[in-house]
Parts: C-alpha cells; structure tokens; sequence
C-alpha cells in the first residue's frame, strides 16, 4: 500500500493508451486527471494535483452539462487538496459545491452524500465552527446509519 510512484507509472500508461483510443474530450480523460490528482494529493505534491484537477475539470465543462455529479466528484477533491495545503476556506467552497451537485442529484440517503457531509462537517472542525461540524457529521451519521453498505467503500 502507498506506492504512488508505481500508481503514477500505471496512470501514465493507460494515460498513454486514451490518446490512441479516446477523442480528446471523452470523459475518461478527466477521470484519468482525477487519478493523477488524487495519486499527487496523497504524495503531498499539492501543485501537481491542482493542475491535474483543473485539467480534469475543463474537460468536464466541455462534455457534462452544468450540475452533472461528475462536477461533485472533482469539487470534492479540490477541497481535499485545498484541506491537506490547510486553506480551508477554499475547501470550504469546494465542499459546498460539490454538496449543492450531490443534494439535487442523488437521493437524501445516497452514501456519497453522506461522505460529503462528514467532509463539510470536517473542514468546518479545522476552522473551529464546532457547532456547524456536528451539524453535518449529524446528517452524515444519519444516512451512515441508514445505508447497506459502509460508505467509505462506495464512492
């Protein structure tokens, strides 16, 4: 576990395979971006997975209609970076966004949404709005009680 080299090397090839097989804006290549981002997040390089994020999300806006949960899952991680550099605000808004995608597209007790509450409730936790933090570990303790499967798995 933990070889973000080796997770970097295989990225880069299948990387290498969508240029041969995918047109430019398939939605494949932002996921791609997205695993890139998450590889360097987990790394500590925090530029690199910027970058990456915003890569993943131009292409989005060109193939997803506004609002699409593909947004959700990008937003979310910009606030993980923006979480890990301590800029909380930013992961704040990041969170909020991806929070406004989940709330009207998926159901009250989808998991996801439930990953995004305890996420909200947790950056709220860093900037010492303790009662906001249990507000939404609250709604997300809620539908964690309520689901099948254990959430942290399902996204």
């Amino acid at each position: 576990m933990g070889d973000y080299s080796k997770a970097l090397e295989f990225y880069e090839k299948s990387h290498q395979i969508y240029q041969i097989a995918l047109p430019p804006n398939h939605p494949n290549w932002a996921t791609s971006h997205l695993n890139f981002a998450a590889c360097y997040e987990r790394m500590g390089d925090y530029t690199a997975a910027l970058k990456a994020l915003q890569s993943a999300f131009k292409i989005q806006q060109k193939t997803f209609e506004e609002g699409n949960p593909a947004f959700a899952f990008t937003y979310s991680w910009f606030a993980r970076v923006y979480r890990s550099m301590k800029d909380y605000s930013k992961a704040l808004e990041n969170f909020e966004k991806a929070l406004m995608i989940r709330e009207k597209a998926l159901s009250e007790t989808h998991p996801n949404l439930a990953i995004t509450y305890s996420d909200t409730g947790d950056v709220h936790r860093l900037m010492s709005d303790y009662e906001k933090a249990l507000s939404f570990h609250r709604k997300a303790l809620n539908i964690q009680e309520n689901v099948q499967c254990n959430p942290l798995e399902c996204e």
